[in-house]
C-alpha cells in the first residue's frame, strides 16, 4: 500500500498533512529589522553577520561598526558579579552537549540591564557549533511589573497593620482586664474591632478581585438589575449615616433597557463611585442614568450611569492615570485600588467606563454597560 492512500479498495484517498518544516525568516519573508527582540547572530568563527534594529537600539551600538566583530566584542555582557559572560559560557569551545543558554540578566557597557538567552546551533549533536543566536530583551517591562507587585504587597502590608494592631491591642485588653470596664467601655472596644474587621475584610476582598481581574478570571453571573433601585439604596444608607439628603439628585430618563449584570459587582461600582464623590467631592453628587447606545458590537440597547460633583475635580494632567492601581488624588488615602477594581468589573460586564469633568466643575465618571440579556431569551 503507498502513503497517503486508504487500503480499502475503492476508498477515497487520504491525504497526510506535509512534515512540518523548519521556520526560515526568509523563506517567510520575514525582515530580521521587523522582530520586537533583539537579534544577533554568530557565524562558526564567532564573527557576528546579523544585528538588528532591536539589538542596536538595547545595545545602543550601531549595526555597521557590530557587524565582522567578534562576539565577545559586539555584545561585551558581564553577569551581575562583573565577571565576562561570553568567557564564562565558552559557546564555542564548552560542553558539546550544550545546545541553549537559558534567559538571565545580564550587563552592557555602561551598568544597563538586558535578559539574555542564547542558542548554539550544531550540525550534529555534539558537533562543532555553526552559529550561536542570541536575543535581546529590555527590563524595562519587566521591572514595572516588579515594582507594581512590590507596591501592592507593600501597600497591603500598610493596611492591614493598622486595623490588625487596633484588633490585637483592644482584644488583649478586655481579656486582662474584663472587669474593670463598664458596659459602655467594652461595646466601644467591641465595635471598633469589629469595623477593623470589616476594614481587613474589604482589603482582602480586593486582592482577590485584583488577582480576578489580572488573570481574566473575573466571573459575571447575570441577573436582571433595577439599576435605579441600587443607586436608591446607596443613596438612602448616606442619608440614614447622616448625609443631608438634599446632598444628592438622583434623575433617572425612562424608559430605560432591561440591564442583566452582575447585581453584587454592580453594586460594588456604585458604592466606589457615590463614596469617591461624596469624600472627596464638595456639593450636590448627581447621578444621572439614562438609555445610550450599547459599547459592544451587536446590540443597540445599552444603560449609562453618570456620577459627578461639584469640587474641585481631578486635573487633567491626570485623568489618563486615575483608573491605574495605586492612583491617589492629593486628598486622597486608602490603598488606591478601587478605581482599578472598578474599571476591571465594568469591562468585565463588556461596558466602558470614562472621567471627566463636571458641568459644576468636579470631577464626572461615566459608565455604559451593554443590556446583555441572556441567549435563551433573545
Amino acid at each position: 500500500m503507498s502513503v497517503g492512500t486508504s487500503s480499502a479498495p475503492g476508498a477515497p484517498e487520504v491525504r497526510r498533512p506535509p512534515a512540518p518544516r523548519p521556520c526560515d525568516l526568509a523563506e517567510l519573508g520575514v525582515d530580521p529589522d521587523e522582530l520586537p527582540d533583539g537579534l544577533v547572530v554568530a557565524d562558526e568563527h564567532g564573527h557576528v553577520v546579523c544585528f538588528n534594529a532591536a539589538a542596536e537600539r538595547i545595545t545602543a551600538r550601531p549595526a555597521a561598526e557590530a557587524l565582522g566583530q567578534r562576539l565577545d566584542e559586539a555584545l561585551p555582557l558581564e553577569d551581575l558579579e562583573g565577571r565576562r559572560w561570553w568567557q564564562l559560557t565558552d559557546p564555542y569551545g564548552g560542553l558539546a552537549i550544550r545546545v541553549r543558554q537559558p534567559e538571565r540578566n545580564l550587563l552592557l557597557p555602561g551598568g544597563r540591564e538586558v535578559l539574555v538567552s542564547a542558542r548554539y546551533v550544531r550540525t550534529r549533536p555534539t558537533g562543532p557549533v555553526r552559529r550561536v543566536v542570541v536575543t535581546l530583551r529590555d527590563t524595562e517591562a519587566r521591572r514595572r511589573t516588579e515594582r507594581s507587585h512590590a507596591e501592592l504587597i507593600a501597600t497591603v502590608a500598610h493596611e492591614l497593620r493598622s486595623p490588625l494592631t487596633s484588633v490585637k491591642g483592644f482584644t488583649a485588653t478586655l481579656l486582662a482586664k474584663w472587669e474593670r470596664f463598664t458596659d459602655d467601655q467594652k461595646r466601644l472596644m467591641l465595635e471598633t474591632v469589629d469595623a477593623d474587621a470589616d476594614r481587613v475584610t474589604r482589603l482582602i476582598a480586593e486582592l482577590l478581585d485584583i488577582s480576578r481581574i489580572d488573570s481574566g478570571r473575573l466571573e459575571v453571573r447575570r441577573q436582571p438589575v433595577d439599576i435605579g433601585a441600587a443607586v436608591g439604596r446607596h443613596i438612602q444608607a448616606y442619608v440614614a449615616a447622616g448625609q443631608p439628603a438634599d446632598r444628592f439628585l438622583l434623575r433617572l430618563q425612562q424608559p430605560l433597557p432591561a440591564l442583566w449584570a452582575d447585581p453584587d459587582k454592580i453594586d460594588q461600582v456604585l458604592s466606589n463611585l457615590i463614596e469617591n464623590a461624596v469624600r472627596h467631592g464638595e456639593g450636590t453628587v448627581t447621578i444621572d442614568i439614562t438609555p445610550a447606545a450599547s459599547p459592544r458590537e451587536g446590540e443597540d440597547a445599552g444603560t449609562s450611569v453618570t456620577v459627578s460633583d461639584e469640587g474641585p475635580g481631578i486635573p487633567e494632567e491626570s485623568m489618563n492615570r486615575v483608573f491605574t492601581r495605586f492612583w491617589r488624588g492629593s486628598k486622597r488615602g486608602g490603598t488606591g485600588l478601587g478605581l482599578y477594581i472598578v474599571k476591571g468589573i465594568v469591562e468585565a460586564h463588556g461596558g466602558t467606563i470614562t472621567v471627566g469633568r463636571a458641568p459644576g466643575g468636579g470631577a464626572e465618571f461615566r459608565f455604559t454597560l451593554p443590556v446583555s440579556a441572556p441567549a435563551y431569551l433573545t
